[in-house]
């Protein structure tokens, strides 16, 4: 289960050891530590990442194969996860120590700055691939996230992209090796911790109005 620690001015919030999916416990627990940091003092900012393989491998089917009467209200939960990272008043930066699919892919793009593993882990949209629609605010968000040419790419394609790929397609800021992937996000974390803030906080949401707009409409998240 994802676990916050804090190490001087940036909090640093572990996803878990396994594939870290997406289900109403793991949403919890991001959703407690993103209280959390947005409600401390001070100079501060969030890295998140993984330990192992998996960075985020996405919504967990199974368990929403077995809770499928609440997939509307888990929907419009994710999306206020996403919607609540988007404009948190710190800055946020992913570090993508492995794969990221799905919904872990679109949760790392709803932070600020994202560095990833440039040798070893992809970063995907299997969406398309799978046959299953984008949820309207999850697409919004990829879509303000990235070039129109590689959300086209990513969303209708599902292509697998590398580190190296994923910076050359400014889908992340930087590819490094894997012993960097933690020290990069902590140092572009801890450069701009004195920007904490309400005032940060606004100016983040008003960079994504459009995305909030989609991502908190409760009666339709999946249409």
């Amino acid at each position: 289960m994802p676990t916050l620690a804090r190490q001087n001015d940036v909090f640093v919030l572990d996803l878990g050891d396994g594939e870290n999916r997406l289900d109403r416990d793991w949403v919890a627990a991001v959703e407690a530590a993103l209280k959390e940091v947005a409600e401390a003092e001070g100079p501060r900012a969030l890295v998140t990442t993984g330990t192992g393989r998996f960075y985020s491998n996405g919504l967990d089917l199974d368990w929403l194969s077995a809770h499928d009467g609440e997939r509307h209200d888990f929907t419009v939960r994710v999306h206020e996860l996403f919607a609540r990272l988007l404009c948190l008043p710190v800055i946020t930066v992913a570090a993508v120590q492995g794969h990221a699919f799905g919904a872990g892919a679109i949760f790392s793009l709803a932070h600020d700055f994202r560095v990833m593993r440039a040798d070893r882990g992809y970063w995907c949209l299997p969406e398309s691939h799978m046959g299953m629609p984008f949820p309207r605010g999850m697409a919004a968000l990829a879509q303000a996230r990235l070039t129109s040419h590689t959300a086209q790419e990513a969303m209708l394609t599902s292509r697998r992209y590398g580190g190296a790929e994923a910076e050359a397609a400014h889908i992340v800021d930087h590819a490094v090796t894997e012993d960097a992937v933690r020290g990069t996000a902590l140092g572009i974390a801890a450069a701009h911790a004195a920007k904490a803030g309400d005032a940060l906080g606004t100016t983040k949401a008003r960079m994504v109005t459009g995305v909030l707009a989609a991502l908190r409409d409760i009666d339709a998240p999946s249409g």
